[in-house]
C-alpha cells in the first residue's frame, strides 16, 4: 500500500509500543470531539457512520471515527466542515492526510482520528474489519445517514 493512501496517521505506521500516545485526564479522552466530529459530519450528509472505542487496543488514539461520502467533493465538504467546525470549538487538527484526494482524508486530533472515505474506497480498506475487536461506541443514525442496498 503507498504510504500516501495508509489510512493510519504517520506517526503510527511502524510505531512500537513506546509510541503510545497517553490520554491526560479521564478515560474517555476524544470521545467528545469524536461526537461532535460525527455532528459535523452528519451535517454534510456524510454516511455510515461508525464510531470505534480503540482505547484498549490502538497505540495512537482512543476513538476513531469511520464516515462515507458519495463522491470525491462530498468527502472533501465533510473533511472541510470537521476540519473548521472543530477549530471553532477549539479543538484544533495534529495533521491531516489525503484531504485533497477526494478519496480518502484522515484527519488526526490526537485522543481521537476522523476517516473519511468516498464509500467504495472505505469498503476496501475496511477499517471496521481491522478493528473488528474494537468495540463500538453507540451513536444515533439518521435514516439518510444510511446507505441503500442497491446504492453500492
Amino acid at each position: 500500500m503507498a504510504k500516501d493512501m495508509d489510512p493510519r496517521p504517520a506517526r503510527a505506521r511502524g510505531a512500537g509500543a513506546d509510541a503510545r500516545v497517553k490520554a491526560s485526564g479521564a478515560d474517555d479522552a476524544g470521545l467528545a470531539g469524536a461526537l461532535r466530529a460525527l455532528e459535523l459530519g452528519l451535517e454534510k450528509k456524510a454516511l455510515e457512520p461508525v464510531l470505534l472505542d480503540v482505547r484498549g487496543l490502538c497505540t495512537y488514539c482512543n476513538y476513531q471515527l469511520v464516515l462515507s461520502g458519495r463522491s470525491d467533493r462530498q468527502v472533501d465538504a465533510i473533511s472541510e466542515a470537521i476540519v473548521v467546525g472543530l477549530k471553532k470549538d477549539g479543538i484544533r487538527a495534529l495533521g491531516t492526510e489525503g484531504k485533497r484526494s477526494g478519496q480518502w482524508a484522515l484527519l488526526d486530533f490526537g485522543d481521537f482520528v476522523v476517516h473519511v472515505f468516498h464509500h467504495p474506497q472505505r469498503e476496501h480498506f475496511d477499517l471496521e474489519g481491522l478493528w473488528v475487536d474494537a468495540p463500538r461506541v453507540e451513536i444515533d443514525v439518521p435514516a439518510d445517514a444510511r446507505i441503500q442496498a442497491d446504492e453500492y
